[in-house]
């Protein structure tokens, strides 16, 4: 595996390899922000109220999965997508093996584990990431694998 490197400035299709790691910078959720958010889009009270938490699954205030999804996506477009035109979804899947609690300081690593050119559109291709959303101790609290449309830098002849 290659040695993890920040996010590059706007790639192509041909500018991605197998193994490519990137690394975003980092954020820091708070109990204000985790609830706040909660309450506007996950308003279950492991999210949202403190005291109730404590007697929950999580035995504590935890960030809603979504809101990690959020802050996930705020990380890998930070000062601009590392893809070209953007981070275009065309599927994935998301998993939470740790709550997120109030104070950790999330970072996002990221592997490139597929780089498909179109048959059909030689324009663009399909990405597949792989992005491990991890908080200051290292451990990681949401797993993301998500295909990406890039576009070719030259389109190939078809």
């Amino acid at each position: 595996m290659t040695e993890a490197a920040a996010l590059p400035s706007p790639a192509f299709l041909d500018d991605l390899h197998v193994g490519q790691r990137f690394v975003s910078g980092s954020h820091k959720l708070t109990a204000e922000a985790i609830k706040a958010f909660a309450g506007e889009y996950d308003p279950q009270p492991f999210h949202t109220d403190e005291r109730a938490a404590e007697d929950s699954f999580f035995a504590g205030l935890a960030a809603s999965g979504w809101h990690v999804a959020a802050v996930t996506m705020k990380l890998l477009v930070g000062d601009g997508a590392f893809i070209a035109n953007g981070l275009i979804g065309a599927g994935g899947e998301i998993a939470w093996p740790r709550p997120t609690r109030p104070g950790d300081v999330l970072t996002v690593e990221s592997e490139v584990i597929d780089v498909a050119p179109s048959r059909s559109r030689p324009d663009r291709g399909m990405v597949t990431v792989r992005s491990e959303t991890r908080n200051q101790r290292g451990e990681i609290v949401q797993v993301l694998t998500a295909k990406l449309v890039a576009p070719r830098r030259v389109p190939a002849a078809i």
